[in-house]
């Protein structure tokens, strides 16, 4: 059975303090997998018994992090069970997200540069809310406060500022539908937040889904003249 890691980060969520580490990997499982699993398929994937996957699934559910519902019926026969990720309470605010970016990719004559202006907006509106220091005084640098900034929206920063793993998306789904607008968004979010910290020279590039498991961030310092 082929189980290829999709390209791009997963879907941010937050996941309650206590969670034990078996738990916590089959629902990492669930997420990388971004479809409906069967328990069959998931004891192949996991190496675990069933009665233990099980139990594992029940205890995610009653905690209202993975949902069961019945397969598509092919053929005689009840079809089996399927678990999944329960979509995130923020669904409303991505789905808004989604037709915001629908209607920018249908009306705008250059979706990518409005999208990535408006992205410029909103980061340098969230980094004067939130400073977290002083930016170039030595206590932290304006690329590192960036940083802060993304963890704190939820897109998991992993790796030196130069290369950064973006691990999760908080709109992945509108991201994959629109990543003309979604991505440049996020981009010119990047941009904003570090003019806003003080630093307008660092050059910003986002390569969308760029591997398994990550968007890719380069914030590169402009070639002094």
């Amino acid at each position: 059975m082929e189980n290829k890691p999709a390209l791009g980060p997963l879907p941010e969520r937050p996941v309650p303090a206590g969670l034990s580490g078996s738990r916590r990997a089959v629902l990492d499982l669930l997420h990388e997998r971004s479809r409906p699993t069967t328990l069959n398929d998931l004891v192949e994937l996991t190496g675990l018994h069933e009665n233990t996957l099980r139990g594992h699934l029940e205890g995610l559910a009653a905690q209202r992090l993975v949902r069961r519902e019945r397969a598509v019926p092919h053929g005689r026969g009840r079809p089996a069970w399927q678990w999944s990720v329960e979509p995130a309470g923020a669904s409303e605010y991505a789905g808004l997200a989604g037709a915001l970016a629908a209607t920018l990719s249908r009306t705008s004559t250059d979706p990518a540069g409005d999208a990535r202006a408006a992205g410029q907006e909103w980061g340098h509106t969230l980094a004067a809310d939130r400073r977290p220091s002083r930016p170039g005084t030595g206590e932290v640098t304006a690329p590192e406060a960036t940083m802060r900034l993304l963890e704190d929206l939820g897109f998991a920063p992993d790796g030196p500022t130069e290369r950064v793993r973006l691990t999760r998306c908080p709109l992945l789904e509108a991201a994959r539908r629109h990543p003309e607008v979604v991505c440049r968004v996020h981009e010119g979010l990047v941009e904003g937040a570090l003019a806003a910290y003080g630093d307008d020279t660092t050059t910003v590039e986002l390569q969308p889904f760029a591997e398994p498991g990550a968007c890719l961030l380069f914030l590169r310092e402009a070639p002094h003249p």
